[in-house]
């Protein structure tokens, strides 16, 4: 049995004033940003000292549940949009960073404002962690021998942050699409595969009506297979890539790359091929060592965390299809944002030879660190790892039961549909009074 250590955080609660704080609604205005755009919350009638900054890589959160819950917590909040918002295609990396700092500099000027969180939820790790690593470091960091795509000059006196959460943060998108790459394939034409490897196959452990099992052989051998896949997308690209700068491309800037089988993976079947979406004994869906768990009452207890995630039996069809299960990026895209060198998918990522790595950017943050996972949803192993690569000495790793990638209770996760009722309420209570204790006293 694993020792179970409870604290009284209802008490906490009500003692800092979070429950009355709730029922406030906060006040919005749109606000301009460059090339970028954004939405600024406060909390009604309230003079706010530390403000949020929310953003993703390409995703809409300018509704973000963060911008609601934390202004009534007595916090203000800044949701982002950036300048490629719902257009994967034409991301170049490093170009969000300054998105950000017009967001960051508009904080600065608000008054009242003494502190700036960033809060990085899901691709928004990697985003504010690259930002905030840039920032404290220089471009030193992201101009390093090993990255694919070093950054530009322009990054340069980036202003920083004071705080960063990982909020279900995954490990940066290159380590997404490796994982959800389908290993079996033979060529980058679609619907050729080796049985061997298929992770489909009923030879190999596949399950399609329940949790798959795949031999620890196997896993190993797939692992492989995905990072053999994406060294030789990544070398073709980078061969393209050359010819364009030599003029003897088919365009004078840029080019297509259509991956088959690649996955659009996100909270839900995204035509991802990842193991640990199939089998839910997969080492990635649990934590290696005892951690904080904070569970639907409110109290927080030391286990190792498991996944209650429900295997995603929808990936077979979604994965052999175009809309889903096709990634379509350009020669720019891939390279800046979605490769990464690996031996494996598992455990042997260079996870410094992209500038979209969450595991890396912490290595060099300095300022106070918050990682918190979602036990409704499959970054389990990955937010452990961000924990204990990080270099801050002010770090702290929660886990919230039950809670799905977008906060809210994963209901499929448990035959009573209450068991995780509180996960949005715990998650924000639990930011609010990290926060405070390190700002507000």
């Amino acid at each position: 049995m694993y020792q179970r250590l409870r604290i009284a955080c209802m008490a906490v609660l009500a003692a800092t004033g979070f429950a009355s704080m709730a029922q406030a609604q906060p006040t919005s205005s749109h606000v301009p940003l460059g090339a970028a755009q954004g939405v600024y919350y406060q909390p009604e009638g309230g003079n706010p000292h530390v403000a949020f900054l929310i953003v993703h890589r390409t995703s809409d959160y300018l509704r973000h549940i963060g911008c609601t819950e934390l202004p009534r917590r007595g916090f203000a909040a800044l949701c982002m949009n950036t300048r490629y918002i719902n257009n994967e295609l034409l991301v170049d990396w490093d170009r969000i960073a300054l998105d950000v700092k017009e967001g960051m500099a508009f904080l600065r000027r608000q008054p009242g404002i003494r502190s700036i969180v960033l809060l990085g939820h899901s691709g928004g790790g990697p985003t504010l962690s690259f930002y905030q690593a840039v920032a404290e470091v220089g471009t030193a960091f992201c101009q390093d021998s090993r990255k694919l795509v070093p950054c530009r000059d322009d990054l340069a006196g980036l202003p920083a942050a004071d705080a960063l959460i990982l909020a279900d943060a995954h490990p940066g998108v290159p380590v997404i699409l490796l994982r959800s790459l389908n290993g079996a394939t033979i060529s980058e034409a679609p619907g050729q595969f080796d049985s061997s490897l298929d992770p489909y196959n009923s030879a190999n452990g596949y399950n399609p009506n329940g949790s798959s099992h795949y031999s620890a052989e196997f896993q190993t051998r797939y692992y492989a297979a995905q990072s053999a896949r994406m060294n030789r997308l990544t070398d073709d690209i980078l061969v393209r890539r050359q010819r364009i700068a030599e003029g003897r491309g088919p365009y004078p800037d840029n080019d297509i790359v259509v991956i088959p089988h690649g996955g659009n993976p996100g909270p839900g079947p995204g035509g991802a091929s990842q193991l640990h979406s199939l089998d839910t004994a997969v080492p990635l869906r649990r934590t290696l060592r005892s951690q904080q768990l904070l569970q639907n009452d409110g109290s927080v207890v030391r286990q190792v965390v498991q996944s209650v995630s429900p295997p995603e039996l929808e990936t077979y069809a979604t994965t052999n299809s175009f809309d889903r299960g096709t990634k379509l990026l350009s020669i720019r895209s891939y390279l800046s944002t979605q490769a990464v060198r690996s031996t494996n998918s598992f455990d042997g990522v260079d996870h410094c030879s992209s500038n979209n790595s969450t595991i890396c950017a912490v290595g060099v943050i300095s300022k106070p660190l918050l990682v918190m996972g979602m036990t409704g949803y499959l970054f389990i192993r990955d937010s452990e790892e961000e924990f204990d690569a990080a270099r801050s000495t002010d770090k702290s790793l929660v886990f919230v039961e039950g809670a799905t990638h977008g906060f809210t209770p994963c209901i499929p996760c448990d035959p009573n549909p209450d068991a995780y009722r509180n996960s949005v309420r715990n998650m924000f209570d639990y930011i609010a009074r990290w926060t405070e204790q390190r700002f507000l006293q």
